[in-house]
């Protein structure tokens, strides 16, 4: 069952436009190397085995990490309270860290995460841009940008998000779902 999601400003589609046409290069993640990074989303990539699942887990706890253990702090406070439904103090700690923390893109995609559980979704939409410039291969950013510019009815550029989230992650029910959905309502279309 798809979440429905509120319907969001004319300004995020813009946004999600631009998104879409960034590059999928990123800067290293934490302390790990540029070349260790692509090399846990080489194996992300790999739609057969089971080692996507440590790379994916790698990958995510490379994203938690600020380099910073107070940021770090902001960002597990702000997870919590999304966790527990309150997406304004999930805001309210996701704003510090996002101002203390500028080029930190998990900060930018956990807040987009609490803007849109709160309603607000051209915030959310630009912060879900900020992360996406930050890091350009942040599927859960593609993925929740694909389900923003459905439930706004532009299914042609949320199956490019979730197309795109795909290609960096195959393993990710909420895209696939999103693809199989949105190709399904175009072939029934077309007939």
């Amino acid at each position: 069952m798809r979440l429905r999601l509120p319907q969001f400003q004319c300004a995020a589609t813009a946004i999600g436009a631009a998104i879409l046409t960034m590059t999928l290069s990123a800067p290293p993640l934490g302390a790990q190397t540029a070349d260790e990074i692509d090399a846990l989303f080489a194996e992300l990539a790999e739609p057969e085995g089971d080692a996507w699942m440590r790379a994916q887990s790698d990958i995510e706890r490379a994203w938690s990490r600020s380099g910073s253990a107070s940021l770090d702090f902001l960002l597990m406070r702000g997870e919590a309270a999304l966790d527990a439904g309150d997406a304004l103090a999930a805001v309210g700690h996701l704003t510090a860290l996002t101002e203390n923390a500028p080029d930190f893109a998990s900060g930018w995609a956990a807040r987009a995460v609490a803007f849109f559980m709160a309603g607000q979704t051209g915030p959310a939409a630009e912060d879900l841009a900020r992360a996406l410039a930050l890091e350009p291969r942040h599927w859960p950013s593609l993925t929740l940008l694909g389900a923003m510019l459905e439930d706004t009815g532009d299914t042609a550029r949320a199956l490019e998000a979730y197309r795109a989230s795909l290609a960096i992650n195959p393993h990710q029910e909420d895209a696939a779902d999103g693809v199989t959905r949105l190709t399904t309502a175009q072939a029934g279309q077309g007939a």
